[in-house]
């Protein structure tokens, strides 16, 4: 499951005659950046937006959709505490989530960029796909591009689609284009759009051939189609 949800127009998969090279499945940019998961610190799981939304739906709207744990008026403080009881057992989802509280300073926490980093480096030695995605941004943005290409590299290869088309940007802006394509074609197989906008714009240069980008738009306009549901597209307009 992507962690940005693809809200796309269902198009039947890409071939020479059924459908033309730009009509690809467009992400509604609003959407597109909406989280695809919560996570739960009462059982430390993360679940689907859409499960959510049909479980509060059938009227439970205030317990835990994979725990039945009841939520009914817990406060920030109560969250806390069950996430640190997650961070002690060495959860790396519970450690991404509370380097991200202190981030933003979520939950009631005092903002610590420095706790944050901290947090992030322990979730990501941990195995954390999300983690070493916030790492490489870090760095990259602090211009430390080998530290960047570093953790976008164990994000991508943990399947963080977002990650791997951040690659394809460093590696065309090295001027290295077939790796970039390389990357990008995963992404958008992936369903990330702006790797699938990217490989549009290199093959109207001609430096992608029709049959590479043809395999690549079936395969994205697929896994769009599969990400899609009825309770998905719910949760994330409401």
């Amino acid at each position: 499951m992507p962690k940005k949800l693809i809200c796309c127009i269902s198009l039947p998969p890409a071939t020479i005659l059924s459908v033309p090279i730009n009509d690809f499945a467009e992400a509604n940019e609003e959407l597109a950046t909406k989280s695809t998961d919560y996570y739960y610190s009462c059982c430390g799981k993360n679940v689907c937006t859409g499960c959510i939304y049909s479980f509060c739906e059938s009227g439970n709207d205030e317990k835990c959709p994979f725990c039945n744990c009841d939520r009914t008026n817990k406060t920030d403080e109560d969250d806390n505490k069950e996430l640190l009881k997650r961070v002690e057992v060495n959860d790396a989802g519970a450690i991404f989530v509370l380097g991200n509280c202190y981030h933003h300073g979520d939950h009631g926490l005092q903002q610590d960029r420095a706790k944050a980093l901290e947090l992030w480096k322990q979730a990501a030695e941990l195995g954390s796909s999300m983690a070493h995605y916030n790492l490489g941004v870090y760095y990259y943005e602090g211009g430390h591009l080998k530290k960047a290409k570093f953790h976008y590299e164990a994000s991508a290869i943990a399947g963080h689609e977002v990650a791997r088309f951040d690659l394809g940007c460093i590696e065309a802006a090295s001027g290295k284009i077939e790796r970039a394509v390389k990357h990008w074609a995963i992404a958008a197989s992936a369903g990330q759009h702006n790797a699938m906008r990217k490989l549009i714009a290199l093959f109207e240069k001609d430096v992608v051939s029709r049959e590479s980008i043809d395999t690549t738009l079936t395969a994205y306009n697929n896994y769009c189609a599969e990400m899609r549901s009825e309770a998905r597209d719910a949760a994330i307009s409401n």
